[in-house]
């Protein structure tokens, strides 16, 4: 394979935070990597190095002579004054301009430098670059072109971002955590066109789904090293999984050893020869070794939540729109105790709109929310995030509370319990000015959590969060004695934390599914494939129909009948059976043969629970 980019013994440091030491790796054509590590641990400093916008301390970066790069930043920057398609089209690329050229001469009375242009585009074959680039912008619902750039909220701005990128047509992408502000169809669509695509890639996302579908080779950085995997996420997770036991077996190895050595040391008199130093020099090469930290993403936590009474809440005739947008329209519903519940839809269908409806901060034009007694709301909205950047991180969580109370009765300190959530004591005294934009995002969540609530509200929770305080975070809901609603385009996240979905299709329509993302998407595959065989069928047809009597409608056999009612049963089991495996898989107890045997159950199970659901879908329609 020919190589794009080669990255050679690089080294990076800010004070005494060394981010990666001497690290090596290389992107070949057509290699699609995604780089995984926990937040503040460099990953979105070493694509800024690597797209030449932040200097380092050691090491080469060396791209292949014209290689033709393109950056999607997390955080896009482009003049204000520009129009949404000037933006789209703000590029060095030779035909990117003509065309953003010939955008702005037709709309001027200019007509022979119109022809001029015209004839330019001719000659360079860029009609077809410009059906490709609106292709582009309408996948993306970039539609306004003549809008404002310093108008655009953080979303669309990240879209027209992630457009002009894709419009450049470059042969290497760096993208950093590209599908933040896209809806779950957007998110869709770039997974196909980059599947499609021969594009090379080097990507950070959180997106676990995405990973699994788009890359073939992971690499992590973990303790300023690198670790590649040649495959998909899946396969990084089984690899990573026996890397970190491998790891631990060593460092407990040597630690044993250690023990020995230390009494060896103690005994040895002051003069020592040349055999004993050789001695005494691998005892503090083992000491580094014994040292080195063990495995901290596999975090359980359950905070204690408050009592929570059998009156949740009530939506009762709640009715909003905004102008001609309608967002509910007399939209009733009884919410239980215990539900888990997630919202999913298209951006701008008004998902967060309801959630903050039910917090109070939006009034609906009619209707109202009847709140229980016992209900303790802990919001966490996608623009809560404010700290005083001064205050260091433990004090930010002292002001809140000294101690926080476990579900086990077990008290922690805040120290401890900012250590759950991967803040180690040298962070903890740092101020928050310091911490990466994900850091800061985690401390938000702390700061949610620790006040007991028996309500979650998540709005978009997973953006800017690394794997794995997401790992936490699910590991955390899914205990969780409480309710939750939460609003994400994180189909993974959706999968592990809800069980039944709102799907807001846009104009008042809300969807109320009874599982979870993926089962939704299977059941909408198996509609939309129905409804063209339909179309299909009665285009063919004459057309004189005849029209069936509703009640020759298909109904359940008596076998039918008795394979539905033992449906939820056999389901409810495999259900128990896949979370026993996934406790005992966190335990990190299991060796090395079992490891595998149970992650390969696990599989299998997810497989025969979606074909069950969706057989249960099928017979619950004829009832």
């Amino acid at each position: 394979m020919v190589s794009f980019l080669q990255i050679d013994k690089l080294t990076k440091s800010f004070g005494d935070l060394e981010l990666f030491s001497e690290i090596t790796f290389g992107v070949a054509q057509g290699q699609k990597i995604g780089l995984i590590a926990k937040n503040g641990t460099g990953k979105t400093t070493l694509l800024n190095i690597i797209a030449g916008k932040e200097g380092y301390e050691a090491g080469e970066v060396v791209f292949r002579n014209d290689l033709r790069v393109g950056y999607l930043e997390q955080a896009p920057n482009y003049p204000e004054k520009l129009t949404v398609l000037e933006a789209c089209f703000y590029s060095q690329n030779a035909t990117v301009r003509l065309i953003a050229e010939y955008e702005a001469v037709m709309n001027s009375q200019d007509t022979d430098r119109q022809q001029e242009v015209i004839t330019r585009m001719d000659h360079e074959k860029a009609w077809d670059y410009e059906r490709k680039a609106k292709q582009i912008l309408s996948q993306l619902k970039i539609n306004d072109f003549d809008k404002k750039i310093g108008t655009l909220s953080g979303g669309q701005l990240k879209r027209v971002a992630l457009a002009n990128v894709l419009i450049t047509e470059p042969e290497l992408i760096l993208l950093d955590e590209p599908t933040n502000h896209l809806d779950l169809d957007m998110i869709e669509w770039l997974e196909g066109y980059l599947n499609r695509s021969t594009i090379s890639l080097l990507m950070v996302t959180h997106d676990r789904y995405f990973l699994d579908r788009v890359c073939n080779e992971i690499i992590e950085i973990d303790q300023q090293q690198i670790f590649q995997y040649k495959g998909n996420y899946s396969y990084y997770l089984e690899k990573r999984a026996e890397r970190i036991a491998t790891s631990n077996i060593e460092i407990e190895r040597a630690n044993n050893l250690l023990r020995k050595e230390l009494d060896w040391m103690r005994r040895q008199p002051q003069a020592r020869g040349t055999k004993a130093k050789s001695r005494i020099d691998a005892f503090y090469e083992l000491e580094e070794k014994a040292k080195q930290k063990r495995d901290a993403g596999n975090v359980q936590l359950n905070v204690k939540s408050a009592y929570i009474g059998s009156k949740i809440f009530d939506a009762i005739h709640v009715s909003k729109q905004f102008g001609d947008i309608r967002i509910l329209n007399d939209f009733n519903y009884t919410f239980a105790r215990y539900e888990k519940l997630g919202i999913i839809g298209n951006n701008g269908t008004g998902k967060s709109t309801f959630i903050k409806m039910l917090m109070n901060e939006i009034a609906p034009d009619s209707g109202h929310f009847d709140i229980g007694e016992t209900v303790r709301f802990g919001y966490y909205s996608q623009e809560g995030l404010s700290f005083d950047d001064n205050m260091k991180v433990i004090d930010v969580v002292q002001d809140i509370a000294e101690y926080v109370t476990l579900g086990d009765g077990q008290t922690l300190g805040v120290s401890q319990f900012l250590n759950h959530f991967l803040f180690t004591p040298d962070k903890q005294h740092n101020f928050v000015y310091k911490l990466s934009g994900g850091e800061k995002r985690r401390l938000y969540l702390c700061t949610v959590l620790m006040r007991n609530p028996n309500f979650l509200v998540l709005d978009e929770p997973t953006n800017d969060l690394d794997i794995v305080t997401l790992n936490v975070l699910e590991e955390y809901l899914k205990n969780f004695k409480g309710c939750l609603i939460v609003v994400s385009h994180d189909r993974y996240f959706m999968d592990k934390v809800t069980d039944h979905l709102f799907v807001f299709h846009g104009d008042a329509e809300i969807q109320d599914f009874p599982g979870n993302y993926t089962q939704y998407r299977l059941w909408k595959e198996m509609k939309d494939k129905e409804q063209k065989e339909t179309e299909a069928a009665s285009s063919s047809k004459p057309s004189i129909q005849i029209q069936k009597n509703k009640d020759q409608k298909k109904k359940l056999s008596y076998k039918e009948q008795k394979e539905f009612e033992s449906l939820e049963t056999v389901i409810a089991g495999l259900e128990a059976e896949k979370a026993q495996l996934e406790s005992e898989l966190n335990s990190g107890t299991l060796p090395h043969d079992e490891l595998a045997q149970k992650a390969n159950r696990i599989g299998e199970l997810i497989d025969e629970i979606d074909e069950k659901t969706m057989r249960w879908i099928e017979l619950s329609e004829l009832q």
